[in-house]
């Protein structure tokens, strides 16, 4: 079978050919359909994230799928369903509390392996097989958006954990600003307005118009903010204190503005991995804000079963006409390298392997 693999560092993803997989016992075999492309797949093509399994020389790229089943194998799963695989699976030690408890999204590094990602191959190949229990059911008119579930999920967890900070008080938040118009951050500003209804959103880039993100946002009906023209921290004064930041850029200083920007009793998800970077913060000003006002920052990786069965119900729920706008590309073996393209026109780009 062909797959997509990688040598972490060496710049650029490779064709290869691959046996297709024997299920083990408590496994199905998976046909692919298709598999997206994010910042992460990049990151680990740069060499800047990721580990190949043990043993191996590269790492088959892809945490987002959707797939057919092939071969059920005697698992509850049945010929022909449509499947979406989470991502995080149990070390090569063994398993451990936090996947005994369902909640592999806990787990500290080294813990755990990552499909595509940190130690384990991932499902950029015609072929994968999977535990079934990190095979997420989902329905047949999906099928071309499955892949979308993974990251939607990624933002599921998120708001979960947001909402729960904010437990202890009848928190009713009105308006919301995204970080971020790349297209997780693009997917979240859907689910804030569309699913989550908040009434007043934002989305922050560093984009000239014409640009087909502004015109996302804008059509979603909320409002393009140009960090070059107002930085997080003015955000406030220029537009109003937010109740809810959500921040998908990994620019490290966007953590410490956050605080700045969130209204009292606001919240902020950090979901961005930064490099290392040293800057000079008012240590003080925030604690100040942090205690005074009731803010909140929650970090956030990862995402559990739960979330992606919770991320296909609101997938189904986010407009066509979004969804239409936000992926820009889905491209064959033939020409996979353009799914690894980047530029202004680029927003989200996925691999075919199969059709139903």
């Amino acid at each position: 079978m062909k797959a997509i693999a990688v040598e972490p560092g060496a710049g650029e993803p490779t064709l290869v050919e691959r046996p297709i997989p024997e299920p083990d016992a408590g496994e199905a075999l998976v046909r692919t359909l298709r598999v997206g492309v994010d910042g992460t797949d990049h990151e680990v093509i740069a060499g800047h994230h990721g580990k190949v399994p043990a043993g191996d020389d590269r790492l088959v790229l892809g945490h987002e799928a959707v797939g057919i089943v092939e071969d059920p194998n005697g698992t509850e799963l049945a010929e022909g369903q449509l499947v979406v695989p989470t991502v995080r699976r149990p070390p090569a030690d063994g398993t451990n509390e936090y996947f005994e408890s369902g909640e592999p999204d806990m787990a500290p590094e080294g813990e755990y392996v990552e499909r595509g990602i940190v130690g384990a191959h991932g499902f950029m190949s015609e072929y994968f097989t999977s535990p079934a229990e990190y095979l997420v059911p989902i329905p047949e008119e999906l099928a071309e958006l499955g892949f979308l579930v993974e990251p939607v999920s990624i933002s599921e967890k998120a708001f979960e954990h947001a909402f729960a900070s904010r437990s202890a008080f009848d928190w009713e938040p009105e308006s919301a600003l995204v970080l971020g118009n790349g297209s997780l951050g693009l997917l979240t500003l859907a689910m804030l307005k569309e699913v989550f209804e908040f009434e007043r959103t934002y989305c922050l880039g560093r984009r000239d118009r014409p640009d087909p993100t502004i015109d996302i946002i804008e059509d979603l009906g909320a409002t393009y903010v140009d960090s070059r023209e107002t930085p997080v921290a003015d955000v406030p004064e220029a537009y109003e204190p937010i109740d809810f930041v959500y921040e998908a850029t990994g620019y490290a200083k966007h953590a410490v503005e956050t605080v700045q920007a969130l209204a009292p009793n606001g919240v902020g998800a950090l979901l961005g991995v930064p490099e290392p970077w040293e800057f000079d913060v008012d240590g003080g000003q925030l604690h100040r804000e942090m205690v005074l006002h009731n803010k909140a920052l929650v970090g956030t990786v990862n995402s559990h079963r739960g979330q992606f069965e919770t991320a296909v119900d609101t997938l189904s729920q986010l407009p066509e006409a979004f969804t239409d706008d936000l992926v820009t590309g889905v491209y064959d073996l033939e020409e996979y390298q353009r799914a690894f393209e980047t530029g202004d026109e680029v927003v989200k780009t996925a691999v075919e392997f199969g059709t139903l």
